[in-house]
């Protein structure tokens, strides 16, 4: 017996009173979970599979500051999840639009990075912090970080 939407939420809420809730259509969801869930999971995924390789952990647990530690959380949380979850969310057909431009301009970067145009790059993190900074605080989000990690 399938529950009406609305009961749905309200039963959602119930049981996650401190979630925030948003009603959209399934196509807009899966455009949102591509980069919500899908990209992060699949850039983190890969991370772990190079961190797993690290025959120095100790070294790399020392020398670390906060950006590693809690990029390193964050995969080893995403770890806890099954394989048949993770599989399920790196293959929603959204995903593949973002991984296509993620390693285009990994690649870019990687390539203007070897060719020493320091230029190049630094214009393209500026661009970055221009948009991002339109909508968010990104000294604030830095702080925020330093506090989790502690």
């Amino acid at each position: 017996m399938r529950l009406s939407a609305k009961k749905e939420l309200k039963e959602a809420k119930i049981l996650f009173p401190k979630s925030n809730f948003v009603t959209i259509d399934a196509t807009e969801h899966d455009k949102k979970i591509a980069i919500i869930l899908g990209l992060t999971h699949l850039i983190n995924i890969v991370f772990a599979k190079i961190i797993a390789k690290d025959d120095k952990t100790e070294l790399t647990r020392k020398m670390s500051g906060s950006t590693f530690k809690g990029q390193k959380i964050i995969t080893e949380s995403i770890l806890t999840e099954s394989p048949e979850l993770i599989e399920s969310i790196i293959s929603n057909p959204e995903v593949r639009k973002y991984n296509e431009e993620f390693w285009k301009d990994l690649n870019m970067l990687s390539a203007l990075a070897q060719d020493k145009k320091t230029d190049e790059i630094q214009n393209y993190i500026r661009a970055s912090q221009e948009k991002i900074s339109k909508n968010i605080d990104l000294d604030k989000s830095y702080k925020k970080l330093s506090a989790m990690i502690g």
